[in-house]
């Protein structure tokens, strides 16, 4: 299992974060002029602003074919779906007779997201976070994204931000964006919570400033762990793993199976950072791929859904031959933005709740002071604060009057 689990390198996020803090002071220090020098200084692109235009999003479409834009609506209405039925109840309220307690899900007002650019452009992501922020009712939910070369944002990218419901959009890429979202700058507001993929520079950004602003996870390079058997297919397999591959130099695949021909077959497919594993059962596959919380798992098995439900850690899960990771990338509607790096283990994926916070409320009667009030004033006079015991003895006081 040590060897499987050391297999994917883990990060020295203390190395890059020393690399990014110099941007992120810089930004916090200029603002704007930050954000624009460091465009210029690694990305070669001189913006003359930051804020993408309602002209600029509107003309975005006549430079976006017809057939993409109806596969951005297929997409957002799936993931749309996904997200309204799966999506907590705003306002919980238990009636124990003597008392009323609850508790209320309100929206984060202010939320920024890095939507990926540089090696592709990744419109989906501007879906996946866009529509569940919209459903849990964010006021101003804005985007930092990359430029081209020429300046401009791809228009894919800002028709994708349009139709997910953004309210503003900027061109400010990797650590600086990160930056200009936490601590605010003349023109990009500082947020209430940042969210959204990206490289290890970004990631390592959002890890710095998340002292300051919350952040949604560590969501660095891909990855996928599959676990499969004879009854698996080969060259889906092969498939999904040269595609998460395709990400990034640095994601990972493995593949964990019963079956050293399966194993055989699927190493000769595929290329790049990719190792399989013979294992004796399912039940260690399994196992083994628990400790390593990989950002998306395959389970393509005999009684699959026996295995899933001994997954305890896991960004999302795909179930059998004909669910690729693809599909859940874009139009199935779960979300695609999802820890890695064994951060599985403590985070979930991108949701409607991540863009709520709740509080708790209670209503006590007289009755309900007399059961639970003499348990306060020990507990807190026990703690040596007496003035909390003193606000209950003050009402018992009252209602004895």
């Amino acid at each position: 299992m040590k060897e499987i689990v050391k297999f994917r390198e883990k990060i020295n996020y203390d190395k890059y974060i020393l690399e990014v803090k110099k941007i992120v002071e810089s930004v916090k220090k200029d603002g704007d002029k930050a954000v624009i020098k460091f465009e210029e200084e690694f990305n070669g692109i001189k913006l003359k602003r930051l804020r993408v235009s309602k002209d600029e999003i509107d003309d975005a479409y006549d430079f976006v074919e017809d057939d993409l834009i109806d596969a951005l609506e297929f997409a957002k209405e799936n993931i749309e779906r996904f997200h309204n039925i799966t999506s907590v109840e705003r306002e919980i309220r238990i009636d124990f007779g003597d008392c009323t307690m609850g508790k209320i899900y309100v929206p984060i007002e202010r939320v920024g997201a890095y939507i990926p650019g540089g090696r592709a452009s990744y419109p989906s992501t501007a879906l996946m976070i866009g529509v569940p922020a919209k459903i849990a009712g964010v006021d101003e939910l804005i985007a930092c994204t990359p430029a081209n070369a020429d300046g401009k944002v791809n228009p894919l990218t800002l028709v994708a931000c349009d139709i997910a419901g953004f309210d503003k959009i900027y061109s400010a890429s990797g650590a600086q964006a990160i930056a200009a979202m936490a601590y605010g700058t003349e023109t990009i507001p500082r947020v209430y919570k940042i969210v959204g993929p990206g490289n290890v520079y970004v990631t390592a950004a959002k890890l710095l400033v998340s002292k300051d602003v919350p952040i949604d996870m560590p969501a660095g390079p891909s990855e996928i762990l599959i676990i499969a058997d004879e009854t698996a297919e080969p060259e889906f397999i092969a498939s999904d793993c040269a595609a998460q591959l395709e990400h990034d130099p640095m994601s990972v695949a493995v593949l964990i199976t019963t079956s050293s021909d399966l194993a055989e077959k699927v190493r000769k497919l595929v290329n790049g950072n990719f190792s399989h594993f013979v294992v004796k059962n399912l039940d260690e596959a399994i196992r083994i791929a628990n400790e390593f919380a990989p950002e998306h798992l395959v389970i393509c098995t005999k009684n699959a859904e026996n295995l899933l439900r001994k997954v305890r850690n896991a960004g999302s899960v795909f179930i059998g031959n004909f669910s690729p990771v693809a599909a859940g990338d874009y139009a199935s509607g779960t979300n695609h933005v999802l820890p890695t790096l064994g951060f599985a283990k403590m985070y979930s994926g991108l949701s409607v709740e991540t863009f709520l916070k709740h509080f708790t409320f209670q209503k006590i009667k007289k009755e309900g002071l007399k059961r639970i009030g003499d348990a306060v004033v020990r507990l807190s006079e026990a703690e040596g604060l007496k003035l909390h015991a003193e606000s209950i003895k003050k009402r018992f006081q009252k209602i004895s009057s």
